[in-house]
């Protein structure tokens, strides 16, 4: 595993295509039983090197029921973005996550990783990418749908702070679907 962070780190895949240049931001661990899939760094996290640390995380922890040190703890939950490198700027946000970095990394990752017990897939990429053809049409639908993909699976809207309208408008997420995934998360954890 050492070797494989090692080189991931290292990575310059998509240089070319990065305004910021390459700094792969990831954890994982053989003891890992949890992983989080993302989308992207943004540009904090691309600044201190440090995995969610920004309001999408604070707001992410909360969802998880987890205190910082416990989330940072690479042996309980590894933390693996759909594209490793901060993507741009985009018109409306962000760029999309680079599309080299989940092909070329994830499977390795998640070999090293067999004590695995859930995934938890942030957004509409990581979604996409694991769910294929089983996610629906919507982010909405696929959320409302939770239990359809456990007990591998647990996927959740971005935490952003641009998603509060989203939140707002689906009340359910908080009072059905946040309970649901912090009870998962003390079953495989406490």
């Amino acid at each position: 595993m050492k070797n494989l962070l090692t080189e991931i780190r290292s990575c310059t895949i998509c240089e070319e295509y990065l305004t910021l240049g390459p700094r792969p931001i990831v954890t994982a661990n053989k003891e890992a039983r949890i992983v989080i899939i993302g989308q992207a760094p943004g540009t904090k996290v691309h600044q201190t090197g440090v995995p969610w640390d920004d309001p999408s995380g604070k707001q992410l922890r909360k969802w998880l029921g987890v205190s910082d040190a416990f989330f940072y703890d690479e042996t309980k939950i590894a933390i693996i973005p759909m594209g490793f490198c901060y993507p741009g700027k985009g018109k409306t946000g962000d760029l999309p996550p680079r599309p080299e970095c989940a092909p070329q990394w994830h499977s390795q990752l998640l070999e090293k990783m067999p004590k695995v017990e859930l995934v938890i897939l942030i957004g509409m990429y990581a979604q996409k990418y694991y769910l294929k053809q089983d996610a629906k049409k919507t982010l909405t639908e696929t959320v409302k749908n939770h239990k359809d993909y456990l007990p591998k699976y647990f996927v959740l809207p971005h935490p952003s702070p641009r998603n509060r309208f989203w939140l707002t408008k689906n009340p359910w997420f908080q009072n059905e679907i946040v309970p649901a995934l912090q009870e998962r998360i003390k079953e495989l954890l406490f």
